[in-house]
C-alpha cells in the first residue's frame, strides 16, 4: 500500500487513467468498435494495471522488511543489500506481467 505522498499520488494518477481507460473500452464496446481497437485498449489498461501493482508490490516488499523510510539511495551496508533484492524480485515479476 502506497503510504508516502508522493506514493499515494502516483497511485491515484495510475488509477485515474485506469479509469479513463476503462471508460473509452466501454464507449469502444457501445460503438462496436473493432476487435483489434478493443484488444490494444485492454493491452493498455493491462499495462497500467501491471504497473500499479508492481509499484504497489515493490512497497510492501519494503515495509515487509522493515526498511520502506530508507532512500534506495541510502549508504548503509544492510540497506543497500535490502533494496537491490527488493528491486531485483520486483523486476522479475515486471518481467512476468508483460
Amino acid at each position: 500500500m502506497p503510504h508516502s505522498p508522493e506514493d499515494k499520488k502516483r497511485a491515484i494518477t495510475r488509477l485515474r487513467r485506469i479509469r479513463g481507460q476503462a471508460e473509452a473500452l466501454e464507449r469502444q464496446i457501445a460503438d462496436g468498435s473493432s476487435c483489434g481497437d478493443v484488444l490494444q485498449q485492454l493491452s493498455a489498461m493491462r499495462g497500467a494495471v501491471n504497473g500499479l501493482m508492481s509499484d504497489v508490490l515493490e512497497g510492501h516488499l519494503l515495509e515487509s522488511f522493515g526498511h520502506a523510510d530508507c532512500p534506495p539511495d541510502c549508504r548503509d551496508p544492510e540497506h543497500e543489500k535490502l533494496h537491490a533484492s527488493v528491486a531485483e524480485a520486483v523486476a522479475l515479476v515486471r518481467s512476468y506481467l508483460k
